[in-house]
């Protein structure tokens, strides 16, 4: 059996050049709109820009698969991606930069979902895992070359666009000529997030304000760095460490997850983020300590979004985790959106350190909400446990009644053997020899209930014997 790096290595190929250029256009965009000393809100505008193309490219691309096909689709927006990261260097208008980035997000979600739907159809079940690992891998080890590469480039001139169109232009060339067998057309997934988010309302929690937290160091980082008087070198370095060490903690995480409750783990991840984000936010930036707190940074904040995915997936059966992979995607873009907007404009109105003052408030509001979360799941859980589902033939007799404290056992005997008169209104009226039979039976019943309430024998064991003799002998 072939490994996975040899199976997929077109796959994997066309992943680091896409990833590597997407990371470097993310933070030259930063960086560059820190030069022209444009605003803090329109960097963040920038960035939640990229993040709407991605959800709305969610649902273009899905057509688009469907109808021409994977490879077909995928030629077709890495052209796209690559006219609009060029678009830059021939632009300056912001307004058509935002365009700009709203196209690049539509069109490599539409790259992703080409890549990641080929990886799972034909990765098998016993390297399914060893597959996406290794996708995993090969896209951080892109994100770290995109924010190196950047370091060439002090001077932030046309030369990054230019690698960065070379980049998107070669992803296409070993996907293109692959030998594998092409994917299966996708099929429609009804997305239903309300239902996901009743059964996996912490998870989805998690990544909708974790999210928030990933899209503002992306996108707002580089220009926060710049602002502390950092080159663009000493930048790329800044960037590196943090997805390095998310990177690294990875694979202890996932197996820290199958020891501790997911949950707790994900309570603990978010207390110990907002310590560390609120220490950046007070503590003035040092370049020796700073790469130690980010760092750190990217070790808690890295590993929120698989350990939200891996709780979610545990929450519902095989045949909806489509619907919920979309959901989580959603989610994901949706928040990654609004979080560089809002932090930027705190930023714009109360300085850099609010970059991470608003992480600081998304981590405690987070594990604030988990809580409440929480406590709510485990009061509902000791309601429903009260209430315990009898079965067998017990629950349809009457005798089942006797087995209730509120009920007086004298008024069910009572009832039992003289039964109230509109219990039969609905009854149909009886024929002669069933009225007979029925006078036999009352006057038996009378005469059981003379026997059973005597004083003379209402204290003795009697058994039915008994009672048809006492009845006889009366």
């Amino acid at each position: 059996m072939d490994s996975p790096l040899r199976s997929f290595a077109s796959l994997y190929s066309t992943t680091f050049l896409m990833v590597l250029a997407a990371g470097l256009l993310t933070t030259y965009l930063g960086l560059s709109l820190t030069t022209m000393q444009v605003p803090q809100i329109w960097i963040g505008g920038m960035m939640s820009a990229y993040y709407i193309g991605l959800v709305c490219g969610s649902k273009v691309g899905h057509k688009l698969i469907a109808q021409v096909g994977h490879i077909r689709a995928f030629v077709a927006c890495a052209g796209i991606v690559t006219a609009s990261a060029l678009g830059h260097a021939l632009i300056d208008n912001l307004t058509i930069w935002l365009v700009l980035r709203l196209a690049v997000g539509m069109g490599m979600m539409c790259q992703y979902m080409v890549l990641e739907s080929w990886l799972n159809e034909q990765a098998e079940n016993s390297q399914r895992g060893t597959v996406f690992a290794s996708y995993m891998i090969v896209s951080y080890l892109g994100l770290m070359a995109g924010q190196g590469a950047i370091s060439l480039y002090p001077d932030l001139g046309i030369e990054p666009l230019l690698l960065i169109a070379i980049c998107f232009a070669l992803c296409i060339v070993p996907i293109s000529i692959t030998r594998r067998i092409h994917p299966e057309p996708l099929t429609p997934a009804p997305l239903q997030m309300g239902l996901y988010w009743k059964r996996a309302p912490q998870a989805l929690t998690t990544i909708a304000l974790g999210s928030m937290i990933v899209g503002c160091f992306y996108g707002l980082a580089p220009s926060y760095a710049t602002a502390k008087g950092i080159d663009p070198e000493h930048v790329a370095l800044y960037m590196s460490c943090t997805i390095f060490a998310g990177l690294l903690a990875q694979w202890p995480m996932g197996k820290l997850s199958d020891i501790i409750s997911r949950s707790l783990l994900i309570r603990i991840n978010c207390t110990l983020l907002g310590v560390i984000v609120l220490i950046i936010t007070v503590v003035p930036f040092h370049s020796v300590y700073s790469l130690i707190l980010t760092s750190l940074f990217g070790i808690l904040a890295f590993t929120l979004y698989p350990l939200a995915t891996a709780l979610a997936n545990s929450r519902v059966d095989q045949h909806e985790r489509v619907g919920l992979s979309a959901t989580i995607l959603v989610t994901f873009g949706i928040g990654a959106s609004i979080g560089p907007l809002v932090a930027s404009g705190l930023m714009q109105v109360l300085g850099d350190q609010m970059l991470y003052g608003f992480m600081a408030m998304c981590s405690f509001t987070l594990l604030v909400r988990l809580l409440w979360i929480n406590l709510r799941q485990k009061a509902e859980q000791t309601a429903t446990g009260d209430y315990i589902m009898a079965g067998g033939d017990l629950v349809s007799s009457p005798l089942a009644a006797s087995f209730d404290p509120r009920v007086d056992i004298e008024m069910v005997n009572e009832q039992m053997i003289n039964p109230a008169e509109d219990a039969f209104d609905s009854v149909p009226d009886p024929t002669d020899d069933e009225l007979e039979d029925a006078d036999e039976q009352a006057s038996y019943n009378t005469a059981y209930a003379s026997v059973v309430n005597d004083d003379n024998l209402g204290h003795e064991e009697l058994d039915d014997e008994d009672v048809d003799n006492e009845i006889g002998r009366r």
